[in-house]
């Protein structure tokens, strides 16, 4: 049963207005962007932290992979929480975390203290998304009207743009402050959620639904995705059993939600809902190389093209300001299948172009591979989010929302992966060349799986209908 949003408590004791309730966007944009600030702000910090540390890009890499792998367990485990016992606690509980992992990273005295920062962090930052899809989808059954979509918009452009202005931010931070403001700057944010949350979102009502928590569940998917991106971050022969291990996992995980009442990821739903799965797909591949460019380029420009962490911050945003627009224009349009091909062969294109770049190409250049590849970044997680919308399951819309942001995640370690192969000790031109490369084949495997899906073209004009039915009791049945 999804918690409905008429009783207001606490402090909160006007009644919710007929709309949407536009004091919810506060605190579901500003939880919803620490993940991704947190996210690409290292991307300029990796090389002052190796510096300072005495770390080589091979051990700096685990900043990025650490936030993400707890990340990509974190997000359907409390997305899962969320649909069980309403969104306000854990988003209370995630966003003060992140305030307590940003005081331990900027008080850090090694490498292993700031990793363990990022793991608090990652899932810290995981609870916030999944409450805001849960509150969107709540908000339209008390409302009865087909979830806005500007405010669908608004999280996906507040985390498209945070995610590329991020690298900008965080030059500027280290340029100011040192490369620790990049996790100082997490407590006034912290501090913020949590004043709105408190203020503004729903307390659980009565009808939210309290279950037996499937922590076997929970436990083999998290050793699934650890041993699997354990061995990606270090692919050699002695390392034999860590994808003996995933596999051993992804077996024992399947047979325990097959079999339990109330599984933790409902195979049977999901495997019969072959569009979603594809979306998660979609997902993967799409954010494999827009991260794969977020962190391989930002390195490159710093070590092969000798920039400092401010000036590559300032190359990048082009990157920031096409992704932005690009997303501002097209929000209000769904056009979900317009959007993915279109994004998918920008991204192509902007691959391609990246082969040309060199220690000696001009500012202009740079700039130019950068504002290319921002238009994609802004269509594609627009469209994903959509989708998932239209397609998930409305009772588990936390833990469908969370993995989608697990798959966004494993790009991200996937990207991480690559870039620490194509970089082992330099990010120098033939390494960027080589993920260019990488990358170019994600976006061509990206389009080849958009093309021929039909589902796409039929989801946007029929889904609005369905909100409307209990209004309309006459009105015929689409299929």
């Amino acid at each position: 049963m999804i918690p409905r949003l008429t009783a207001r408590t606490g402090t909160d004791a006007r009644p919710a207005p007929a709309g949407f309730d536009r004091r919810l966007i506060a605190p579901m944009v500003l939880g919803s962007v620490l993940n991704p600030i947190n996210s690409s702000m290292i991307a300029v910090a990796l090389v002052p932290i190796g510096i300072a540390f005495g770390a080589p890009p091979a051990e700096t890499v685990w900043l990025v992979t650490a936030l993400y792998l707890a990340t990509a367990v974190g997000q359907p485990v409390i997305g899962r929480l969320v649909d069980m016992y309403g969104p306000r606690r854990l988003y209370l509980a995630g966003t003060g975390l992140v305030g307590v992992a940003g005081l331990l990273g900027a008080l850090a005295p090694s490498l292993g203290v700031l990793i363990a920062a990022r793991v608090l962090l990652g899932f810290g930052t995981s609870a916030a998304y999944p409450a805001a899809m849960r509150l969107t989808r709540s908000e339209a059954e008390r409302t009865g009207q087909d979830s806005p979509a500007g405010v669908l918009t608004a999280l996906a452009v507040s985390a498209q743009t945070v995610a590329v202005i991020g690298p900008t931010l965080g030059g500027v931070l280290i340029g100011a402050a040192g490369w620790h403001m990049v996790f100082t700057v997490n407590v006034p944010l912290s501090a913020a959620c949590l004043v709105l949350g408190v203020k503004w979102l729903p307390k659980a009502g009565p009808a939210a639904r309290r279950q037996a928590m499937d922590l076997p569940g929970m436990a083999l998917f998290a050793v699934l995705l650890v041993s699997l991106m354990l061995f990606l971050m270090g692919p050699r022969p002695d390392r034999w059993y860590l994808p003996v291990l995933t596999v051993l996992a992804a077996a024992a995980f399947a047979v325990r939600e097959l079999r339990v009442p109330d599984p933790f990821v409902d195979l049977r739903v999901l495997g019969g809902n072959g569009p979603l799965v594809v979306t998660y797909l979609r997902q993967l591949l799409a954010y494999t190389t827009s991260y794969a460019f977020l962190y391989g380029y930002t390195q490159w420009l710093e070590q092969g093209r000798g920039l400092d962490a401010s000036a590559a911050g300032l190359v990048l945003l082009p990157l920031s300001a096409s992704a932005l627009v690009t997303a501002t224009v097209t929000g209000r349009r769904e056009a979900v299948r317009g959007k993915l091909v279109v994004g998918s062969v920008l991204q192509i294109a902007g691959c391609a172009a990246l082969l040309a770049v060199g220690s000696g190409s001009p500012v202009w250049l740079l700039l130019a591979v950068g504002a290319l590849l921002g238009v994609p970044q802004g269509l594609l997680g627009l469209a994903a989010q959509t989708a998932l919308y239209r397609q998930a399951d409305p009772e588990r819309i936390g833990s469908a929302a969370g993995l989608l942001r697990t798959f966004m995640y494993l790009g991200a370690l996937g990207a991480s992966a690559a870039t620490a192969a194509f970089y082992p000790d330099h990010a120098d031109t033939a390494g960027l060349h080589g993920l260019a490369l990488f990358m170019l084949a994600g976006s061509v495997l990206l389009l080849a799986i958009t093309l021929p899906d039909r589902s796409l073209a039929r989801l946007t004009p029929q889904a609005p209908q369905a909100p409307q039915a209990p209004q309309a009791p006459q009105a015929p049945r689409k299929a």
